[in-house]
């Protein structure tokens, strides 16, 4: 998995590393999966994270979404779409 721009950005730059690194994985590996997919896809990373003692504020949630969206191409955008409305949905 490559190292991606957004990894880098001062705005992140507070945020625990193995947290960007979780969430990277959480963007690769999601990416193709339809809206259907994506919240029993989403429900294993919550149980992932939890026994990796990995959490978020809401704050780096808002903050990680924004700078991720930066580096996003227009695939990426639609996976988070897709994402955030599953989580709205729950």
């Amino acid at each position: 998995m490559e190292h991606p721009k957004w990894m880098d950005d001062p705005a992140v730059a507070h945020i625990a590393p193995e947290k960007l690194e979780f969430l990277q994985a959480l963007v690769f590996e999601s990416r193709g999966l339809s809206q259907k997919e994506m919240f029993p896809f989403l429900m294993s990373i919550m149980k992932k994270a939890k026994s990796k003692n990995i959490t978020f504020e809401e704050n780096e949630i808002s903050l990680l979404i924004q700078t991720i969206k930066k580096y996003s191409s227009e695939e990426e955008l639609s996976t988070i779409e897709k994402m955030l409305a599953v989580k709205k949905k729950g």
